[in-house]
């Protein structure tokens, strides 16, 4: 166990904590979400870059890495499900899209090939972190700007969920094939 995978062991907490402050009903609730989801979003740049730095990238934080991003984002796209803020369609295509990948990765691995992040990953990631931001933050105050500015990076994470997704099965598919 190493530092970075311990801050990345705390994004993971970090979200289940999120999810629970954002389904309350309370604004000091929803600001207390959002702060959680920020410092959880910057533990994520974070520990990849503390891992390399120092030299202590292992197998447990490359598996744990995604997956906490995923637990983060995809439990926080739940939560705007419930609350009717994010169509039910857009979270279900980008956790196929999850599911999917991870599927392929699984299936490379077993070739004992690792797939390593994309920079399309990155990005969808990023992005995907960005628009929740915004889409949350217009929970607590509720402006039009917020709205429009949450849909159009909403709909930008989701054309580079469907590209990044294509990228890596595209690239496992041909892994695979050789």
């Amino acid at each position: 166990m190493t530092g970075p995978t311990y801050l990345t062991i705390l994004r993971m907490l970090l979200s289940v904590v999120f999810l629970v402050f954002v389904l309350l009903p309370d604004d000091w609730a929803k600001i207390t979400a959002l702060v959680i989801f920020i410092i959880a979003a910057i533990t994520d740049k974070i520990d990849g870059k503390w891992a390399r730095k120092s030299k202590q990238v292992t197998d447990l934080g490359a598996f744990l890495d995604p997956l906490a991003d995923k637990m983060l984002v995809n439990l926080a796209f739940l939560a705007l499900v419930y609350l009717n803020v994010v169509p039910l369609w857009v979270f279900a295509v980008i956790l196929v899209r999850d599911f999917a990948v991870d599927g392929m990765r699984m299936m490379v691995a077993r070739r004992g090939t690792t797939t390593a992040a994309s920079f399309y990953g990155k990005l969808k990631t990023t992005t995907q972190m960005t628009a929740l931001i915004i889409i949350l933050l217009n929970l607590i105050v509720n402006l039009e700007i917020f709205t429009i500015l949450g849909n159009i990076t909403l709909y930008l994470a989701l054309i580079l969920t469907v590209f990044s997704g294509a990228d890596y099965l595209i690239k496992g598919w041909k892994r695979l094939a050789k």
